[in-house]
Protein backbone atom coordinates (compact mmCIF):
# COMPACT_ATOMS: atom_id res chain seq x y z
CA UNK A 1 0.00 0.00 0.00
CA UNK A 2 1.02 3.58 -0.58
CA UNK A 3 1.31 4.71 3.03
CA UNK A 4 3.87 7.38 2.34
CA UNK A 5 2.53 10.46 0.57
CA UNK A 6 5.87 11.50 -0.88
CA UNK A 7 6.47 8.05 -2.30
CA UNK A 8 2.97 7.99 -3.76
CA UNK A 9 3.37 11.47 -5.29
CA UNK A 10 6.63 10.52 -6.98
CA UNK A 11 5.00 7.39 -8.35
CA UNK A 12 1.92 8.89 -9.98
CA UNK A 13 3.00 12.43 -10.89
CA UNK A 14 5.06 13.31 -13.97
CA UNK A 15 8.46 14.83 -13.34
CA UNK A 16 7.82 18.53 -13.67
CA UNK A 17 10.82 20.38 -12.24
CA UNK A 18 13.53 21.28 -14.77
CA UNK A 19 16.21 19.82 -12.49
CA UNK A 20 14.70 16.37 -12.91
CA UNK A 21 15.48 14.47 -16.12
CA UNK A 22 12.49 13.70 -18.30
CA UNK A 23 11.92 10.18 -19.55
CA UNK A 24 10.21 9.11 -22.74
CA UNK A 25 8.11 6.46 -20.98
CA UNK A 26 5.76 7.71 -18.30
CA UNK A 27 5.18 5.47 -15.30
CA UNK A 28 1.65 4.12 -15.12
CA UNK A 29 -0.54 5.68 -12.49
CA UNK A 30 -1.68 3.35 -9.66
CA UNK A 31 -5.19 2.21 -10.47
CA UNK A 32 -8.07 1.32 -8.21
CA UNK A 33 -8.41 -2.40 -7.56
CA UNK A 34 -11.27 -4.72 -6.68
CA UNK A 35 -10.00 -4.79 -3.09
CA UNK A 36 -12.25 -2.26 -1.35
CA UNK A 37 -10.22 -2.15 1.87
CA UNK A 38 -7.03 -1.50 -0.07
CA UNK A 39 -8.60 1.37 -2.03
CA UNK A 40 -9.96 3.04 1.10
CA UNK A 41 -6.73 2.58 3.04
CA UNK A 42 -4.62 3.93 0.18
CA UNK A 43 -6.75 7.03 -0.22
CA UNK A 44 -6.70 7.56 3.55
CA UNK A 45 -2.89 7.31 3.59
CA UNK A 46 -2.58 9.83 0.76
CA UNK A 47 -4.45 12.38 2.89
CA UNK A 48 -2.93 11.34 6.22
CA UNK A 49 -2.69 14.07 8.89
CA UNK A 50 -5.36 16.12 7.09
CA UNK A 51 -8.23 17.10 9.33
CA UNK A 52 -10.43 18.41 6.50
CA UNK A 53 -10.71 15.03 4.71
CA UNK A 54 -13.98 13.35 5.68
CA UNK A 55 -14.61 9.64 5.04
CA UNK A 56 -18.23 8.48 5.32
CA UNK A 57 -18.49 4.66 5.24
CA UNK A 58 -21.97 3.17 4.71
CA UNK A 59 -23.81 0.17 3.26
CA UNK A 60 -25.61 0.40 -0.06
CA UNK A 61 -29.06 -1.02 0.61
CA UNK A 62 -27.73 -2.50 3.84
CA UNK A 63 -25.57 -5.02 1.95
CA UNK A 64 -22.62 -3.69 -0.10
CA UNK A 65 -19.92 -1.61 1.52
CA UNK A 66 -19.12 1.85 0.19
CA UNK A 67 -17.19 4.93 1.29
CA UNK A 68 -17.74 8.56 0.40
CA UNK A 69 -14.66 10.84 0.49
CA UNK A 70 -14.96 14.63 0.45
CA UNK A 71 -13.12 17.75 1.67
CA UNK A 72 -14.96 19.78 4.26
CA UNK A 73 -15.65 23.29 3.02
CA UNK A 74 -15.33 22.42 -0.68
CA UNK A 75 -18.29 20.06 -1.13
CA UNK A 76 -22.02 20.70 -0.88
CA UNK A 77 -22.98 18.52 2.08
CA UNK A 78 -26.75 19.07 1.91
CA UNK A 79 -26.92 18.10 -1.77
CA UNK A 80 -24.69 15.12 -1.05
CA UNK A 81 -26.97 13.89 1.70
CA UNK A 82 -30.10 14.32 -0.43
CA UNK A 83 -28.92 13.10 -3.83
CA UNK A 84 -26.18 10.60 -2.98
CA UNK A 85 -26.39 9.09 0.50
CA UNK A 86 -30.20 8.90 0.77
CA UNK A 87 -30.79 7.10 -2.58
CA UNK A 88 -27.92 4.66 -2.02
CA UNK A 89 -29.00 3.78 1.52
CA UNK A 90 -32.48 2.97 0.17
CA UNK A 91 -31.19 1.03 -2.85
CA UNK A 92 -32.82 -2.42 -2.96
CA UNK A 93 -30.80 -4.11 -5.73
CA UNK A 94 -27.98 -6.44 -4.70
CA UNK A 95 -24.44 -5.99 -6.02
CA UNK A 96 -25.28 -2.75 -7.81
CA UNK A 97 -22.55 -1.67 -10.23
CA UNK A 98 -21.05 1.73 -10.91
CA UNK A 99 -22.84 1.98 -14.25
CA UNK A 100 -26.19 1.17 -12.64
CA UNK A 101 -25.65 3.87 -10.02
CA UNK A 102 -24.85 6.38 -12.74
CA UNK A 103 -27.90 5.37 -14.73
CA UNK A 104 -30.67 5.21 -12.16
CA UNK A 105 -29.65 5.92 -8.57
CA UNK A 106 -27.58 9.11 -8.39
CA UNK A 107 -29.69 12.17 -9.20
CA UNK A 108 -26.71 14.42 -9.88
CA UNK A 109 -26.18 15.98 -13.29
CA UNK A 110 -22.37 15.94 -13.30
CA UNK A 111 -20.79 12.56 -12.50
CA UNK A 112 -17.61 11.01 -13.86
CA UNK A 113 -15.92 7.65 -13.52
CA UNK A 114 -12.44 7.66 -11.91
CA UNK A 115 -10.12 4.71 -12.34
CA UNK A 116 -6.86 5.82 -10.68
CA UNK A 117 -5.82 7.32 -7.37
CA UNK A 118 -4.55 10.40 -9.20
CA UNK A 119 -8.04 10.96 -10.63
CA UNK A 120 -9.50 10.63 -7.13
CA UNK A 121 -7.07 13.17 -5.72
CA UNK A 122 -7.77 15.65 -8.50
CA UNK A 123 -11.50 15.26 -8.04
CA UNK A 124 -11.29 15.78 -4.27
CA UNK A 125 -9.03 18.82 -4.68
CA UNK A 126 -11.63 20.38 -6.98
CA UNK A 127 -14.34 19.86 -4.37
CA UNK A 128 -16.01 16.84 -5.99
CA UNK A 129 -16.76 13.97 -3.56
CA UNK A 130 -15.49 10.53 -4.56
CA UNK A 131 -17.52 7.37 -4.03
CA UNK A 132 -15.73 4.02 -3.72
CA UNK A 133 -17.75 0.78 -3.78
CA UNK A 134 -17.03 -2.83 -2.88
CA UNK A 135 -15.85 -5.14 -5.72
CA UNK A 136 -15.51 -2.21 -8.11
CA UNK A 137 -12.32 -1.19 -9.90
CA UNK A 138 -13.77 2.26 -10.55
CA UNK A 139 -15.02 5.09 -8.40
CA UNK A 140 -17.47 7.91 -9.05
CA UNK A 141 -16.59 11.61 -8.99
CA UNK A 142 -19.72 13.56 -8.06
CA UNK A 143 -20.02 17.20 -9.15
CA UNK A 144 -21.17 18.72 -5.87
CA UNK A 145 -18.57 21.38 -5.19
CA UNK A 146 -19.54 24.38 -3.08
CA UNK A 147 -16.70 26.77 -2.29
CA UNK A 148 -16.95 30.38 -1.23
CA UNK A 149 -16.63 32.94 -4.04
CA UNK A 150 -16.70 36.68 -4.40
CA UNK A 151 -19.68 38.38 -5.99
CA UNK A 152 -19.35 40.04 -9.39
CA UNK A 153 -18.42 43.70 -8.93
CA UNK A 154 -17.10 46.59 -10.99
CA UNK A 155 -13.30 46.45 -11.36
CA UNK A 156 -11.85 49.22 -9.16
CA UNK A 157 -8.83 49.80 -11.44
CA UNK A 158 -10.81 49.88 -14.72
CA UNK A 159 -13.90 51.84 -13.89
CA UNK A 160 -15.54 54.26 -16.26
CA UNK A 161 -18.47 56.56 -16.91
CA UNK A 162 -20.07 54.41 -19.60
CA UNK A 163 -19.95 50.68 -20.13
CA UNK A 164 -20.69 47.42 -18.28
CA UNK A 165 -20.19 47.39 -14.52
CA UNK A 166 -19.20 43.73 -14.27
CA UNK A 167 -15.72 42.40 -13.65
CA UNK A 168 -14.01 39.05 -13.45
CA UNK A 169 -13.72 37.22 -10.12
CA UNK A 170 -11.30 34.67 -8.67
CA UNK A 171 -13.54 31.75 -9.74
CA UNK A 172 -12.63 30.59 -13.22
CA UNK A 173 -16.04 28.99 -13.87
CA UNK A 174 -17.70 32.36 -13.26
CA UNK A 175 -15.21 34.06 -15.60
CA UNK A 176 -15.76 31.60 -18.45
CA UNK A 177 -19.52 31.97 -18.05
CA UNK A 178 -19.19 35.75 -18.41
CA UNK A 179 -17.34 35.30 -21.70
CA UNK A 180 -19.91 32.78 -22.90
CA UNK A 181 -22.77 35.12 -21.96
CA UNK A 182 -21.33 37.88 -24.18
CA UNK A 183 -20.08 35.71 -27.07
CA UNK A 184 -22.84 33.16 -27.58
CA UNK A 185 -21.36 31.53 -30.68
CA UNK A 186 -20.06 27.94 -30.40
CA UNK A 187 -16.96 29.22 -32.19
CA UNK A 188 -15.76 30.48 -28.81
CA UNK A 189 -13.39 27.75 -27.63
CA UNK A 190 -12.28 27.32 -24.01
CA UNK A 191 -9.39 24.88 -23.67
CA UNK A 192 -8.52 23.78 -20.09
CA UNK A 193 -5.02 23.12 -18.80
CA UNK A 194 -3.42 22.56 -15.40
CA UNK A 195 -0.11 24.07 -14.31
CA UNK A 196 1.81 23.81 -11.07
CA UNK A 197 3.18 20.66 -9.48
CA UNK A 198 1.45 21.23 -6.14
CA UNK A 199 -1.23 23.83 -6.83
CA UNK A 200 -2.51 22.21 -10.05
CA UNK A 201 -3.86 25.62 -11.04
CA UNK A 202 -6.50 25.49 -13.74
CA UNK A 203 -5.86 27.61 -16.81
CA UNK A 204 -8.27 28.22 -19.69
CA UNK A 205 -7.17 29.33 -23.16
CA UNK A 206 -10.00 31.27 -24.83
CA UNK A 207 -10.16 32.11 -28.54
CA UNK A 208 -12.69 32.31 -31.36
CA UNK A 209 -12.22 29.61 -33.95
CA UNK A 210 -12.12 31.08 -37.43
CA UNK A 211 -10.98 34.51 -36.22
CA UNK A 212 -7.86 33.71 -34.18
CA UNK A 213 -4.84 32.53 -36.14
CA UNK A 214 -4.23 28.88 -35.28
CA UNK A 215 -0.49 29.56 -35.26
CA UNK A 216 -1.04 32.07 -32.45
CA UNK A 217 -3.25 29.63 -30.53
CA UNK A 218 -0.65 26.88 -30.88
CA UNK A 219 2.13 29.22 -29.75
CA UNK A 220 0.16 30.20 -26.63
CA UNK A 221 -0.59 26.56 -25.93
CA UNK A 222 3.06 25.54 -26.29
CA UNK A 223 4.37 28.33 -24.04
CA UNK A 224 1.92 27.38 -21.31
CA UNK A 225 2.83 23.70 -21.58
CA UNK A 226 6.51 24.52 -21.07
CA UNK A 227 5.83 26.06 -17.64
CA UNK A 228 7.26 23.76 -14.98
CA UNK A 229 6.87 25.26 -11.55
CA UNK A 230 5.70 24.29 -8.06
CA UNK A 231 2.69 26.56 -8.09
CA UNK A 232 0.82 29.36 -9.86
CA UNK A 233 -0.82 31.78 -7.43
CA UNK A 234 -1.61 34.65 -9.81
CA UNK A 235 -1.59 35.34 -13.54
CA UNK A 236 1.52 37.48 -13.03
CA UNK A 237 3.51 34.25 -12.72
CA UNK A 238 2.34 33.19 -16.17
CA UNK A 239 2.91 36.63 -17.66
CA UNK A 240 6.60 36.57 -16.74
CA UNK A 241 7.04 33.02 -17.99
CA UNK A 242 5.49 33.49 -21.44
CA UNK A 243 6.49 37.03 -22.49
CA UNK A 244 9.05 37.49 -25.25
CA UNK A 245 11.46 39.85 -23.48
CA UNK A 246 11.35 39.49 -19.68
CA UNK A 247 14.03 42.18 -19.18
CA UNK A 248 11.99 44.97 -20.75
CA UNK A 249 10.16 47.42 -18.45
CA UNK A 250 7.25 47.46 -20.91
CA UNK A 251 4.60 44.73 -20.56
CA UNK A 252 4.20 42.45 -23.58
CA UNK A 253 1.03 40.86 -22.21
CA UNK A 254 -2.13 42.83 -21.57
CA UNK A 255 -4.14 42.14 -18.41
CA UNK A 256 -7.71 43.13 -17.72
CA UNK A 257 -10.48 42.60 -15.17
CA UNK A 258 -13.28 43.48 -17.60
CA UNK A 259 -15.17 40.80 -19.59
CA UNK A 260 -16.06 43.33 -22.31
CA UNK A 261 -12.37 44.15 -22.87
CA UNK A 262 -11.51 40.45 -23.06
CA UNK A 263 -14.35 39.79 -25.52
CA UNK A 264 -13.29 42.75 -27.65
CA UNK A 265 -9.79 41.27 -27.85
CA UNK A 266 -11.19 37.86 -28.79
CA UNK A 267 -13.22 39.43 -31.60
CA UNK A 268 -9.99 40.99 -32.90
CA UNK A 269 -8.33 37.58 -33.18
CA UNK A 270 -6.37 37.62 -29.93
CA UNK A 271 -6.10 34.90 -27.30
CA UNK A 272 -7.20 35.25 -23.66
CA UNK A 273 -5.56 33.25 -20.85
CA UNK A 274 -7.69 32.84 -17.72
CA UNK A 275 -6.14 31.67 -14.45
CA UNK A 276 -7.93 30.19 -11.46
CA UNK A 277 -7.68 32.31 -8.33
CA UNK A 278 -7.27 35.73 -9.93
CA UNK A 279 -9.61 38.19 -11.68
CA UNK A 280 -6.86 39.33 -14.08
CA UNK A 281 -7.14 37.78 -17.54
CA UNK A 282 -4.11 37.89 -19.86
CA UNK A 283 -4.50 38.90 -23.51
CA UNK A 284 -1.91 38.11 -26.21
CA UNK A 285 -0.55 39.49 -28.41
CA UNK A 286 -0.60 43.16 -27.48
CA UNK A 287 0.91 46.41 -28.73
CA UNK A 288 1.90 49.66 -27.06
CA UNK A 289 -1.07 51.49 -28.56
CA UNK A 290 -3.59 48.91 -27.33
CA UNK A 291 -2.17 49.41 -23.83
CA UNK A 292 -2.71 53.18 -24.15
CA UNK A 293 -6.34 52.74 -25.20
CA UNK A 294 -9.26 52.66 -22.81
CA UNK A 295 -12.49 50.69 -23.15
CA UNK A 296 -14.42 53.96 -22.89
CA UNK A 297 -12.89 55.14 -26.16
CA UNK A 298 -15.28 52.79 -27.96
CA UNK A 299 -18.39 53.55 -25.91
CA UNK A 300 -18.32 57.34 -26.36
CA UNK A 301 -18.93 59.18 -29.64
CA UNK A 302 -15.91 58.98 -31.91
CA UNK A 303 -15.13 62.70 -31.57
CA UNK A 304 -14.98 62.35 -27.80
CA UNK A 305 -12.94 59.16 -28.00
CA UNK A 306 -10.43 60.71 -30.39
CA UNK A 307 -10.02 63.87 -28.30
CA UNK A 308 -9.46 61.94 -25.07
CA UNK A 309 -7.06 59.58 -26.82
CA UNK A 310 -4.88 62.45 -28.07
CA UNK A 311 -5.00 64.05 -24.64
CA UNK A 312 -3.80 60.74 -23.22
CA UNK A 313 -0.93 60.52 -25.72
CA UNK A 314 0.24 64.07 -24.97
CA UNK A 315 0.17 63.68 -21.20
CA UNK A 316 1.90 60.32 -21.41
CA UNK A 317 4.81 62.15 -23.03
CA UNK A 318 4.57 64.82 -20.31
CA UNK A 319 4.79 62.12 -17.67
CA UNK A 320 7.98 60.79 -19.22
CA UNK A 321 9.79 63.97 -20.31
CA UNK A 322 8.53 67.04 -18.45
CA UNK A 323 10.95 66.90 -15.45
CA UNK A 324 13.86 66.12 -17.77
CA UNK A 325 13.11 69.08 -20.03
CA UNK A 326 12.83 71.38 -16.99
CA UNK A 327 16.19 70.18 -15.63
CA UNK A 328 17.94 70.54 -18.98
CA UNK A 329 16.54 74.05 -19.54
CA UNK A 330 17.48 75.19 -16.03
CA UNK A 331 20.98 73.73 -16.31
CA UNK A 332 22.09 74.24 -19.92
CA UNK A 333 19.52 76.08 -22.04
CA UNK A 334 18.40 79.20 -20.15
CA UNK A 335 18.31 81.11 -23.44
CA UNK A 336 15.21 79.11 -24.48
CA UNK A 337 13.14 80.68 -21.70
CA UNK A 338 11.59 84.15 -22.12
CA UNK A 339 13.42 86.77 -20.07
CA UNK A 340 10.51 87.60 -17.76
CA UNK A 341 9.88 83.94 -16.98
CA UNK A 342 13.60 83.30 -16.55
CA UNK A 343 13.84 86.11 -13.97
CA UNK A 344 10.89 84.65 -12.06
CA UNK A 345 12.39 81.16 -12.08
CA UNK A 346 15.82 82.48 -11.05
CA UNK A 347 14.35 84.41 -8.12
CA UNK A 348 12.47 81.33 -6.93
CA UNK A 349 15.71 79.33 -7.03
CA UNK A 350 17.76 81.98 -5.30
CA UNK A 351 17.61 80.30 -1.88
CA UNK A 352 17.73 76.69 -3.12
CA UNK A 353 21.13 75.16 -2.29
CA UNK A 354 20.84 72.21 -4.72
CA UNK A 355 21.21 72.08 -8.51
CA UNK A 356 18.11 71.43 -10.59
CA UNK A 357 19.07 67.76 -11.10
CA UNK A 358 19.22 67.00 -7.36
CA UNK A 359 16.09 69.04 -6.77
CA UNK A 360 14.16 67.07 -9.40
CA UNK A 361 15.33 63.69 -8.10
CA UNK A 362 14.40 64.61 -4.53
CA UNK A 363 10.90 65.73 -5.47
CA UNK A 364 10.24 62.80 -7.83
CA UNK A 365 11.34 60.24 -5.25
CA UNK A 366 9.24 61.92 -2.56
CA UNK A 367 6.20 61.94 -4.85
CA UNK A 368 6.65 58.24 -5.67
CA UNK A 369 6.93 57.40 -1.97
CA UNK A 370 3.71 59.29 -1.23
CA UNK A 371 1.92 57.58 -4.11
CA UNK A 372 2.97 54.08 -3.03
CA UNK A 373 2.15 54.85 0.61
CA UNK A 374 -1.33 55.95 -0.42
CA UNK A 375 -1.88 52.71 -2.32
CA UNK A 376 -0.65 50.44 0.49
CA UNK A 377 -2.44 52.19 3.34
CA UNK A 378 -6.06 51.30 4.23
CA UNK A 379 -8.66 52.86 1.95
CA UNK A 380 -10.04 55.02 4.74
CA UNK A 381 -6.75 56.89 5.31
CA UNK A 382 -4.72 56.26 2.13
CA UNK A 383 -6.03 59.13 -0.04
CA UNK A 384 -5.97 61.55 2.90
CA UNK A 385 -2.35 60.71 3.76
CA UNK A 386 -1.15 61.03 0.16
CA UNK A 387 -2.95 64.34 -0.51
CA UNK A 388 -2.14 65.96 2.83
CA UNK A 389 1.43 64.67 2.66
CA UNK A 390 1.96 66.12 -0.79
CA UNK A 391 0.52 69.51 0.18
CA UNK A 392 2.34 69.79 3.49
CA UNK A 393 5.69 68.53 2.25
CA UNK A 394 5.58 70.62 -0.93
CA UNK A 395 4.62 73.83 0.84
CA UNK A 396 7.09 73.28 3.68
CA UNK A 397 9.91 72.47 1.26
CA UNK A 398 9.30 75.67 -0.72
CA UNK A 399 9.15 77.83 2.43
CA UNK A 400 12.31 76.22 3.78
CA UNK A 401 14.15 76.96 0.54
CA UNK A 402 14.93 73.30 -0.17
CA UNK A 403 13.11 73.25 -3.52
CA UNK A 404 11.72 75.92 -5.78
CA UNK A 405 8.05 76.52 -6.50
CA UNK A 406 8.37 75.85 -10.28
CA UNK A 407 9.84 72.42 -9.51
CA UNK A 408 6.86 71.59 -7.30
CA UNK A 409 4.53 72.61 -10.15
CA UNK A 410 6.46 70.46 -12.66
CA UNK A 411 6.41 67.41 -10.38
CA UNK A 412 2.69 67.88 -9.66
CA UNK A 413 1.84 68.12 -13.38
CA UNK A 414 3.99 65.06 -14.06
CA UNK A 415 2.23 63.07 -11.35
CA UNK A 416 -1.22 64.03 -12.62
CA UNK A 417 -0.17 63.21 -16.19
CA UNK A 418 0.92 59.72 -15.13
CA UNK A 419 -2.64 58.98 -14.01
CA UNK A 420 -3.82 59.50 -17.59
CA UNK A 421 -2.23 56.15 -18.57
CA UNK A 422 -5.10 53.61 -18.45
CA UNK A 423 -2.86 50.60 -17.66
CA UNK A 424 -1.15 50.63 -14.29
CA UNK A 425 1.77 48.48 -15.46
CA UNK A 426 2.51 50.87 -18.37
CA UNK A 427 2.45 53.78 -15.94
CA UNK A 428 5.04 52.02 -13.79
CA UNK A 429 7.31 51.51 -16.83
CA UNK A 430 7.11 55.22 -17.65
CA UNK A 431 7.80 56.15 -14.02
CA UNK A 432 10.90 53.94 -13.97
CA UNK A 433 12.24 55.35 -17.24
CA UNK A 434 11.71 58.91 -16.04
CA UNK A 435 14.69 58.72 -13.66
CA UNK A 436 17.45 57.73 -16.13
CA UNK A 437 16.22 60.41 -18.54
CA UNK A 438 16.42 62.99 -15.72
CA UNK A 439 20.02 61.92 -15.11
CA UNK A 440 20.81 62.24 -18.82
CA UNK A 441 19.24 65.69 -18.94
CA UNK A 442 21.33 66.85 -15.97
CA UNK A 443 24.47 65.53 -17.67
CA UNK A 444 23.94 66.43 -21.36
CA UNK A 445 20.93 68.74 -21.42
CA UNK A 446 18.42 68.38 -24.23
CA UNK A 447 20.92 66.20 -26.08
CA UNK A 448 20.65 63.70 -23.22
CA UNK A 449 16.85 63.84 -23.39
CA UNK A 450 16.96 63.12 -27.12
CA UNK A 451 19.40 60.25 -26.60
CA UNK A 452 17.12 58.76 -23.97
CA UNK A 453 14.07 59.05 -26.25
CA UNK A 454 15.96 57.48 -29.16
CA UNK A 455 17.10 54.58 -26.94
CA UNK A 456 13.49 53.96 -25.81
CA UNK A 457 12.21 54.05 -29.42
CA UNK A 458 14.90 51.60 -30.55
CA UNK A 459 13.99 49.29 -27.68
CA UNK A 460 10.28 49.48 -28.52
CA UNK A 461 11.00 48.73 -32.18
CA UNK A 462 12.84 45.56 -31.14
CA UNK A 463 10.10 44.35 -28.80
CA UNK A 464 7.71 41.58 -29.83
CA UNK A 465 4.57 40.24 -28.24
CA UNK A 466 4.11 36.65 -29.40
CA UNK A 467 5.95 37.61 -32.57
CA UNK A 468 3.86 40.76 -33.22
CA UNK A 469 5.84 44.05 -33.44
CA UNK A 470 5.22 46.15 -30.36
CA UNK A 471 4.80 49.42 -32.31
CA UNK A 472 2.49 48.02 -34.97
CA UNK A 473 0.93 49.63 -37.05
CA UNK A 474 3.55 52.44 -37.00
CA UNK A 475 6.57 50.15 -37.18
CA UNK A 476 6.05 48.30 -39.46
CA UNK A 477 3.90 50.90 -41.15
CA UNK A 478 0.31 49.88 -41.90
CA UNK A 479 -1.63 52.95 -42.92
CA UNK A 480 -5.09 51.37 -42.85
CA UNK A 481 -4.72 50.47 -39.18
CA UNK A 482 -4.12 54.09 -38.13
CA UNK A 483 -7.87 54.69 -37.94
CA UNK A 484 -7.84 52.96 -34.54
CA UNK A 485 -4.50 54.42 -33.36
CA UNK A 486 -4.15 58.07 -34.32
CA UNK A 487 -7.91 58.52 -34.03
CA UNK A 488 -10.88 56.50 -32.93
CA UNK A 489 -12.69 56.20 -36.22
CA UNK A 490 -16.49 55.77 -36.30
CA UNK A 491 -17.66 52.19 -36.11
CA UNK A 492 -19.06 52.34 -39.63
CA UNK A 493 -15.51 52.91 -40.93
CA UNK A 494 -13.82 50.02 -39.09
CA UNK A 495 -14.90 47.19 -41.35
CA UNK A 496 -11.74 45.08 -40.98
CA UNK A 497 -10.07 43.51 -37.97
CA UNK A 498 -6.53 44.37 -36.85
CA UNK A 499 -4.16 42.19 -38.83
CA UNK A 500 -1.99 40.75 -36.06
CA UNK A 501 -0.67 37.32 -37.03
CA UNK A 502 -2.75 36.12 -39.95
CA UNK A 503 -5.57 36.84 -42.36
CA UNK A 504 -8.36 34.91 -40.67
CA UNK A 505 -11.86 36.36 -41.20
CA UNK A 506 -10.63 39.80 -42.23
CA UNK A 507 -14.02 41.56 -42.18
CA UNK A 508 -15.96 42.05 -38.94
CA UNK A 509 -18.91 43.89 -40.42
CA UNK A 510 -20.55 44.45 -43.77
CA UNK A 511 -19.54 47.57 -45.69
CA UNK A 512 -21.94 50.49 -46.03
CA UNK A 513 -22.90 50.73 -42.34
CA UNK A 514 -22.79 54.53 -42.35
CA UNK A 515 -26.21 55.99 -41.50
CA UNK A 516 -27.86 58.04 -44.20
CA UNK A 517 -29.10 61.37 -42.77
CA UNK A 518 -31.50 61.77 -45.69
CA UNK A 519 -33.32 58.52 -45.00
CA UNK A 520 -36.06 58.78 -42.38
CA UNK A 521 -36.64 55.03 -42.31
CA UNK A 522 -39.64 55.17 -44.69
CA UNK A 523 -37.60 55.24 -47.89
CA UNK A 524 -37.99 59.03 -48.29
Amino acid sequence: MFRNYRRWLKTIKPKMLPTQPETDEEKPEPALSADFDRNVETLRSIYSNSVDIIVRPFLIGGKSRAALFYIEGLSNISEMNENVLAPLLKESAENITVQEMLGRTLSVSKVNVVATFADCVQSLSTGYPVLLCERERQGISIGLCNWEKRAIEEPPAEGGIRGPREGFTETIQVNTSQLRRIIKSPALKLEPMKTGKYTQTQIVIAYIEGIADQTLVEEARNRLKKIQIDGILESGYIEELIEDNPYSPFPQVKSTERPDVACSALLEGRVAIMTEGTPFVLIVPTTLFSLLQSHEDYYQRFWVGTSIRWLRYVFTMFSLLLPSIYVSVQTFHQEMVPASLLITMASSRETVPFPALVEALMMEITFEVLREAGVRLPKQVGPAVSIVGALVIGQAAVQAGIVSAPMVIVVAITGIASFMVPRYIVGIAIRLLRFPIILLSGWLGLLGVMLGVIAIIIHLCNLRSFGVPYLQPIAPYKGRRWKDVAVRAPWWMMNTRPNLTGGYDTYRQAPGQRPDPGNDGNGT
